[in-house]
């Protein structure tokens, strides 16, 4: 049940009948009925109570209507104090009022069809009551205030949860009719209680040690009380009101004795109808019993044979569920395998963060120290980086170009294939002078535009800054096992196993940790590159000319000088054995500690490992080409001159290596698409935070709040981006 209702609002048609019916109760000569049922109300207006007081109405009828509650506020039952039938069946009542024994007048109270759970003790001050209808309720007890109810005729409590009744029940000698529901009761019990009203009454009279009487006895005084009162209301006179008095009992009399003769007939036919049913089940349980032994004999052989078959499946499903298993245990223990180097990596780069910081804190002060002259401005291939830049800008722009002149070209093919290639060659020959005239001005307005050179700057030291680009290149390798894990997990799902879950859940756990940390330093390292940037524009106010441009080779051609020099003083051989390792991008770990050949052949793998080099692969690989180059050299001492040689000439300048480079999952370890588990059809491309779970496409991502696999609260979205 609601704990609140919405207050609704009557339709016109119901306003009209509330309003028609009041002015109808306020006529001349009016009955004293005050009917306002069926008008949609969610609580009785404050004029029907004014109108019951004022008028002295005996009967008010609100059936069929939504209350809540009988009292609205600022209204009190004395304005009801005339009633003498109130009818409030069909609503939506829970309670009615502590004071409802004020009503000392009411004799009919119907309440029917409501949610009543309880009835006030004050109602067994309503002495003059004689039918009481609290039927299709919620009631679980009866107050025992009931058995003061000294002129009750009729109570209908069926339809409840009651159990039991009130030991004070057996106090209401005129009781004539109880509807209950015989079935459910306790006290009386059920036999009793459908035995009719005498009998339930006749068992209360002897647990409370009181004698039972017919209502027949009780009833005349009941009557004659009624018949005083009324008499002395009655305009007619006290003899004739008497007389009709006792000729309506008669009749009420009468019709009681035809119905109570009409359910003595109605229960001789139910109970033949009851025997005869009897002795139908008796025949069709010997012919079920004869049919039993048959079909008990074919089900035994059907059972056997099923259960041999069954017995074959279950096997075949048990081996086919231990060889998942396996598998799925060493998937695992591959993925926990990796994702435990990644976490050592991750150590290493920390450890390894200062000395990157310290070569990128020496490349900013070379770089601060230098300045920029006219020599140098006049040398700049001006063309050549506002091509650069143009295309880093504007390269969007000119591929929709290029497809709109494809598109356009395409067409013009459909509709005139029997024209010349002449035609043909001279629109393409337009197109690609249309394309460089745009190019030019691109060009042009690019070098006098210094917005755009400084966009473009800051575009390419984003992309050319090494911490950047290592905790991207971190980011996709978390990503891609992030993916494997779900997949993982959506797997052992479908399999219904929950073999190493804990462990699935606590990697997972580790690597959104580790994803939101890259983040975090990804946003810390863009905001280090704008405060540079914004140092370089300062220093720009001196209106110098093509400033920009000239930061954009710097940056595009240029490494740091003091690391140039490191890498220039290594050894040739080291360089081609880390070139041929894939190892190039720890060039600058080994320039920046200064290690030879000769010092790497009395090196252990620990010692790589302290200096940065974390695969254990890749070091023992390492030392083991540096003893092989030795030894070679050792017993070709003609090779010697050559190396000395390579080493004297002086190095071509390269593109300078990435400091950091994590190392990818192998080709058969990479995981395969996964599809959105909310539509089926998409791939899915969205990670949620902090659950780390890759489950759901881009737009079914954005109506959820919470994870559709753990059903934890989304405080992230991040998208990946599948390369080819």
């Amino acid at each position: 049940m609601p704990l609140f209702f919405r207050k609704r609002k009557p339709s016109e048609e119901a306003r009209k009948r509330l309003e028609y019916q009041m002015c109808l109760a306020k006529e001349a000569g009016a009955d004293d009925i005050l009917d306002i049922s069926q008008c949609e109300l969610s609580e009785i207006p404050f004029g029907a109570f004014a109108t019951c007081k004022v008028l002295q109405k005996k009967v008010l009828i609100v059936h069929s209507n939504y209350l809540t509650s009988l009292l609205p506020k600022s209204c009190s039952l004395l304005s009801l104090a005339t009633i003498k039938v109130l009818d409030l069946h069909a609503n939506q009542l829970t309670g009615l009022p502590e004071d409802m024994g004020q009503l000392t007048a009411l004799q009919v109270l119907n309440v029917e069809k409501n949610q009543l759970t309880h009835l006030p003790r004050s109602i067994g001050n309503l002495v003059q009551l004689q039918t009481l209808n609290v039927k299709d309720n919620r009631l679980k007890e009866l107050p025992d205030s009931l058995g003061e109810l000294r002129s009750l005729r009729t109570l209908d409590v069926s339809e409840n949860n009651l159990r039991r009744l009130p030991q004070m029940l057996a106090h209401v000698r005129t009781l004539e009719t109880l509807s209950l529901d015989a079935s459910s009761m306790v006290y009386p019990p059920q036999d009793v209680c459908g035995a009719g009203t005498a009998a339930v009454q006749q068992f209360l009279c002897r647990e409370s040690g009181l004698e039972y009487y017919p209502p027949s006895q009780y009833l005349l005084p009941v009557l004659e009380q009624d018949r005083t009162e009324t008499s002395q209301d009655s305009p007619d006179g006290p003899a004739n009101r008497l007389c009709r008095e006792e000729i309506e009992w008669q009749n009420r009399f009468s019709d009681y004795e035809k119905r109570k003769e009409q359910k003595m007939l109605e229960k001789l036919e139910f109970e033949r109808r009851l025997e005869l049913g009897q002795r139908e089940h008796a025949q069709l349980l010997q012919q079920s019993n004869s049919q039993k032994d048959e079909i008990l004999q074919t089900v035994r052989e059907e059972q056997s044979r099923l259960e041999q078959g069954l017995s074959e499946r279950q096997r075949y499903l048990d081996a086919e569920r231990q060889r998942l298993q396996e598998q799925l245990k060493q998937t695992e223990q591959s993925i926990s395998n990796r994702i435990q180097k990644l976490l050592q990596e991750n150590q290493r780069q920390k450890k390894s963060s200062e000395i990157l910081k310290s070569l990128e804190n020496e490349r900013i002060r070379m770089e601060q120290l230098m300045s920029i002259t006219q020599e140098e401005s006049e040398n700049l291939r001006r063309r050549e980086i506002a091509s650069a830049m143009q295309h880093m800008l504007a390269e969007s722009c000119k591929n929709r170009l290029m497809q709109m002149a494809y598109e356009s070209q395409r067409q013009h093919l459909v509709q005139q294939a029997c024209s010349s290639m002449a035609e043909m060659d001279e629109r393409f020959q337009q197109i690609l002078s249309w394309q460089q005239m745009d190019q030019n001005k691109a060009i042009t307005h690019i070098l006098q535009e210094s917005a755009m050179q400084k966009a473009a700057f800051e575009a390419l030291q984003v992309k050319k800054d090494l911490m950047h680009r290592h905790i991207r290149n971190q980011i996709k390798l978390i990503e891609t096992e992030l993916l494997q894990l779900t997949q993982l997990e959506l797997k052992r799902k479908v399999l219904d196993t929950e073999t190493l879950q804990e462990m699935v859940s606590e990697q997972r756990w580790a690597l959104s940790t580790l994803l939101q940390q890259l983040l975090k330093e990804k946003a810390q390292r863009e905001q280090e590159l704008r405060e540079m940037l914004t140092e370089l524009e300062a220093k720009s106010e001196t209106k110098q000319e093509n400033y920009w441009l000239i930061q954009y080779q710097r940056l595009l051609h240029q490494k740091p000088l003091s690391l140039k020099l490191q890498e220039e003083g290594m050894e040739r051989p080291l360089v081609a054995i880390l070139v041929e390792l894939s190892a190039e991008h720890y060039l600058p770990l080994f320039a920046y500690h200064r290690l030879s050949l000769d010092a790497l052949s009395r090196m252990s793998p620990g010692d790589l490992a302290k200096v940065g080099v974390s695969e254990a692969g890749l070091q023992q690989e390492i030392l083991r080409r540096v003893q092989e180059l030795l030894a070679m050299a050792s017993t070709q001492p003609e090779l010697k001159p050559a190396k000395d040689e390579a080493l004297e000439s002086p190095m071509a300048p390269q593109e300078p290596p990435e400091l950091v480079r994590p190392s990818a999952p192998p080709a058969e370890l990479e995981a395969p698409a996964s599809e959105c588990v909310v539509c089926l059809e998409r791939e899915a491309q969205m990670i949620f935070l902090n659950c780390g779970h890759v489950c759901c496409c881009q737009p079914c991502c954005q109506p959820l709040r919470t994870c559709p696999l753990c059903r934890q609260e989304i405080t992230q979205r991040l998208r990946i981006y599948h390369s080819s």
